[in-house]
């Protein structure tokens, strides 16, 4: 069903002259009048938009049962729902709540500019270091809006967390729309994100995360450059879309810390398409441009954040900028001559960008994303590491290699056959197509407007095939990205199942390319695998819907409870990131260190912390903790015992390895590595003997938590002198 305004041509042009072309080499009929859509145009995009927003709202209403159903979210006490929030995620939240506690907005917004409470002893500015925009937003609507009577505020968030899922999957809806011309593509797409959840959204159990808020502007980018890129667009509604992609892309840069890592793939796409004559030179200059004015604008509002100004993307994008203003002559000379100053330019563009950010690094003195890089350097085998931060991140399975189980479980949705042949179809017709436009010494604008060629490509499938191209390399290096890929995995692949391009090119192999025949396959086809999985699947959601469980967690409950009965207001905490998170949350009290690491001195300092873990004498860990402003530690059972991972990775191990010790258990350790002179702290603290006991009372333990209190008799002893 075509819903979408018809396009004057087909991607391949066959041979032969064409007596009714007008317009271009692409052109199908004579150019007619233009006139209104017909009855059937209109009656198709309503359907379309219809069942888009419909898919939107069964992907929201979909987690939400889960999440409600995996916790028991609304009949368990506040302090569990708000444990619920894991890790980073509750860190996040209790800015939200902060806010709302606090007497008006001003004074709230006070606060988190001149935080002590995230880290003991400083006062830092909440808003410049994290990215919690939305949650100062939510939380100053929940104010003024009319809802506190019948909705509470945990609510008020999760479900507007879960309404972003709903515009994740219409903006994959629309993208595979413009790109097949059928909605039907728009429907598979939204089934196939909803069937694959777990391989394309985390969200109903780390709600708060950054990528949950992020993704879905990101999604809404790329629908908006794909619809930018329409190669019959007008002039006006492309001004109105370059609005549309600077405010998702400000949206997106503003609420994760990442976006300037994804914003570099994307701009290296750019970059890929330029070069290979795909983009016009105002296309190529206006999306850079939106970029860059999107990341400034993000650094404005963070303060003047500055991990923005050292970004490697905006290091880039003024490398390009400056290399294609002096560079001339570039797409001029045949194919050997044309591939020499592509190779050129590529060589001065990469090292002008390292040359400029290495520059702004130094004169900043910039060192908050450096763990970032040493991680990228060992794993990819650049050198081994010791560093503690880096092997933080190489030892976590979220940053290791794409697992091969995902393909699996994709196979079994049939997502993976489709998106396996339109990436391989579409790869030979872009690499002919960009010799062509090499070869054609730049007489054309863009492929799309060459008359010569055999082989074009639209531009805006050209983006999209190298979108998944690029984002698909960095799911498989680090897991975790992989959630910003798969969903526009699934609109890549029900676009090649309900458009022209595939099938065109499959018909005309067999010699049998008639209107007919395409339009039975695109419809058919799309319908049949609908049907296909509705019969397989509906079942297993209904009895995955149907599955009940209830939140249960005792332990950190009765520490939670305790701390906040127990121990001062404005007692300090010290202990590991994912837990003093749940701490600041649920209690309110101030930490020594959390697992926001996007900071040097942050690193540094829970680098000593951890120490409680290592092999130190009590002396020292009292020494470090009372540096660090902490009255309290908490010392966990599952990290001092830990057998999640392989002896290497285990956290005692990696602290070992920075102190140079030798590691616990059977097997080799490097020859340079020695015996700790002491015991681990974290066994050897629970004896209660001297001279730990001198330093350190045990206040509370269960059989999970042990809390010590930080004696200060040095104190005592020197004002008593």
């Amino acid at each position: 069903m075509t819903a979408l305004r018809q396009r004057k041509g087909n991607k391949w042009k066959d041979p032969g002259p064409d007596p009714q072309n007008q317009r271009g080499a692409h052109a199908e009929v004579p150019v007619k009048p233009l006139s209104g859509p017909s009855c059937w145009t209109v009656l198709c995009v309503v359907t379309g938009s219809t069942v888009g927003v419909g898919l939107g709202l069964l992907s929201c209403i979909y987690v939400a049962t889960l999440h409600e159903n995996d916790l028991w979210f609304s009949n368990i006490k506040e302090v569990e729902r708000e444990i619920s929030f894991r890790t980073e995620c509750g860190l996040y939240y209790s800015y939200y709540k902060q806010m709302l506690r606090a007497p008006s907005i001003q004074e709230g917004l006070s606060e988190l500019i001149n935080d002590n409470t995230t880290e003991s002893k400083r006062t830092i500015n909440i808003l410049q270091r994290m990215n919690i925009y939305q949650e100062v937003l939510l939380s100053i609507l929940y104010r003024i809006l009319p809802i506190q009577a019948y909705l509470e505020p945990i609510y008020f968030y999760i479900y507007t967390v879960f309404a972003l899922q709903a515009v994740y999957v219409l903006a994959l809806f629309i993208t595979s729309w413009m790109l097949s011309d059928s909605w039907l593509a728009g429907v598979l797409t939204g089934v196939w994100y909803i069937l694959n959840r777990v391989d394309t959204t985390r969200v109903e159990f780390t709600i708060s995360l950054r990528e949950n808020w992020s993704l879905p502007f990101f999604a809404l980018q790329v629908t908006a450059i794909t619809c930018y890129l329409k190669p019959t667009l007008r002039p006006a509604h492309q001004t109105v879309l370059l609005w549309l992609v600077f405010v998702s892309t400000l949206c997106f840069g503003l609420t994760w810390q990442f976006n300037q890592f994804i914003l570099l793939v994307q701009a290296l796409l750019v970059f890929t398409l330029d070069s290979l004559d795909f983009l016009s030179s105002e296309q190529v200059m206006a999306l850079y441009l939106v970029q860059l004015l999107s990341l400034l604008c993000v650094w404005l509002l963070q303060f003047c954040n500055s991990m923005i100004l050292g970004s490697l993307v905006l290091s880039f994008i003024g490398a390009v900028l400056f290399v294609k203003r002096f560079q001339t002559g570039l797409k001029t000379g045949g194919l050997l001559v044309r591939l020499a100053k592509l190779a050129l330019h590529t060589l001065l563009v990469l090292g002008l960008t390292l040359i400029i950010n290495y520059s702004v690094k130094k004169v900043l003195q910039l060192r908050s994303d450096e763990h970032i890089f040493k991680f990228v350097k060992a794993k990819f085998g650049l050198g081994s590491t010791r560093d503690f931060d880096a092997s933080l991140y190489l030892c976590e399975e979220a940053f290791g290699l794409l697992p091969l189980d995902t393909f699996e479980r994709m196979a079994g949705t049939l997502l993976v056959y489709p998106y396996l042949c339109t990436l391989f179809v579409l790869l030979m017709v872009l690499a002919l197509a960009a010799l062509t436009n090499l070869r054609d010494n730049g007489k054309g604008r863009t492929a799309w407007n060459r008359e010569e060629s055999n082989f074009t490509m639209r531009p805006d499938i050209a983006y999209n095939l190298l979108h998944t191209v690029f984002f698909g390399l960095l799911a498989f290096s680090t897991m975790r990205m992989k959630y910003v890929w798969t969903g526009h995995m699934c609109a890549f692949a029900a676009f090649g199942v309900g458009g022209k391009e595939v099938w065109t090119l499959c018909l005309r192999v067999i010699h049998c390319n008639t209107k007919a025949k395409l339009r039975l396959i695109r419809y058919s086809v799309p319908i049949v695998m609908l049907a296909f999985l509705y019969y397989k699947f509906w079942p297993k959601l209904r009895e995955e819907l149907s599955e009940l469980r209830e939140f249960y967690d005792p332990d950190t409950v009765e520490l939670m409870t305790w701390i906040s009965s127990r121990t001062p207001g404005r007692a300090v905490f010290a202990g590991s990131m994912q837990l003093l998170a749940g701490i600041k949350l649920c209690t309110g009290r101030a930490l020594t260190n959390h697992p926001h690491y996007e900071d040097q001195a942050l690193r540094e300092r829970t680098r000593q912390v951890y120490q409680i873990y290592a092999r130190q004498s009590a002396e020292d860990v009292h020494r470090l903790l009372l540096s660090a402003g902490a009255d309290y530690v908490v010392l966990e059972d599952s990290i001092c015992y830990e057998r999640r991972h392989s002896r290497g990775c285990r956290l005692r191990d990696l602290l070992d390895l920075a102190n140079g010790h030798i590691m616990d258990g059977p097997g080799e350790d490097d020859p340079d590595l020695v015996p700790a002179s002491h015991p681990r702290f974290c066994l050897a603290v629970k004896a209660g003997e001297p001279p730990y006991s001198t330093l350190f009372s045990r206040v509370f333990h269960n059989k999970t938590f042990h809390v010590y209190k930080l004696k200060k008799a040095k104190k005592r002893s020197k004002a008593a002198a």
